[in-house]
């Protein structure tokens, strides 16, 4: 399993930014099994939570190895603090960076499919708004989205103060990324809103993979949003299993979203931890 570490220039904003990606074109087979067919790899675009980076994934879960199994590409990108979404007045198109431009430019760069229904979006807390967000407003592009113990708040942004000691529940820290929080659900920075959009349109909807723990603060808006969705007739699984916020919920969960998602379905290749013996 091929681990790579790049840093790409940024148009969207305008800077290097460091990208992991798991890339399975060193699998090596068991003898006797034949090689995989040389074709393009099905794709899964993922997103770290709040005060994280683009090594979150692999050093808090078994990703490395549930991707290898399901011959799937991985790519991991930083997005900040800034939940994913456009900040113009900075210059920092996160969104239009995770939903246009980052898939582009991997394209380019890795033997990746260019099919819809062979690219996934997926994120935890932060990064599951993001995933959200983007696999629908970019949904021409993702055809699949993953989203573990979601950030679903947009719909209380407009009451927070600036009274928390902790930056990340202060209003002025919602306005930093949101901008003006009493206009967030009218505009595509709301997952609700871009479903009635597309469903407006005519377009369909990605299908929608969800899970949050029980014991998760943010169990509510998750199932809200399942509901939401179901009354929209998404195709979405919602999934409560037992945990909080934390790595060992996520890792367990990530696991079942690639089980989800339409892979490859195979086998472990030889490897370190996998050789027969």
């Amino acid at each position: 399993m091929a681990l790579l570490q790049m840093n790409l220039l940024s148009g969207c904003l305008m800077r290097t930014v460091p990208v992991n990606v798991i890339l399975p074109a060193d699998k090596l087979p068991w003898p006797g099994h034949p090689p995989r067919p040389d074709m393009p790899y099905k794709t899964l675009y993922l997103l770290h939570g709040v005060i994280g980076n683009y090594t979150d994934w692999v050093t808090g879960t078994r990703i490395q190895r549930f991707a290898e199994e399901h011959d799937l590409a991985v790519v991991m990108p930083s997005g900040d603090n800034a939940f994913y979404v456009d900040q113009p007045a900075g210059n920092n198109f996160y969104g239009e960076f995770v939903g246009r431009e980052l898939v582009e430019l991997t394209r380019k760069m890795f033997p990746l499919s260019h099919k819809r229904e062979d690219t996934f979006i997926g994120g935890l807390s932060m990064g599951g708004y993001g995933a959200l967000r983007n696999g629908l407003k970019y949904s021409d592009t993702f055809g699949y989205i993953v989203n573990l113990s979601g950030a679903l708040l947009t719909e209380t942004l407009d009451q927070r103060t600036n009274d928390s000691p902790f930056f990340l529940e202060r209003r002025s820290y919602a306005e930093a990324c949101f901008g003006d929080l009493s206009k967030v659900t009218e505009s595509d920075m709301d997952p609700k809103y871009l479903v009635k959009q597309l469903e407006k349109a005519g377009k369909s909807l990605p299908h929608i993979y969800m899970a949050c723990g029980d014991k998760d603060s943010l169990l509510g808006v998750n199932q809200d949003m399942a509901d939401f969705l179901r009354q929209h007739h998404a195709d979405v699984t919602f999934e409560v299993g037992p945990g909080a916020h934390e790595w060992d919920f996520w890792d367990t969960y990530i696991y079942k979203a690639i089980q989800w998602l339409p892979t490859e379905k195979n086998t472990q290749g030889i490897n370190s931890g996998n050789v027969g013996v």
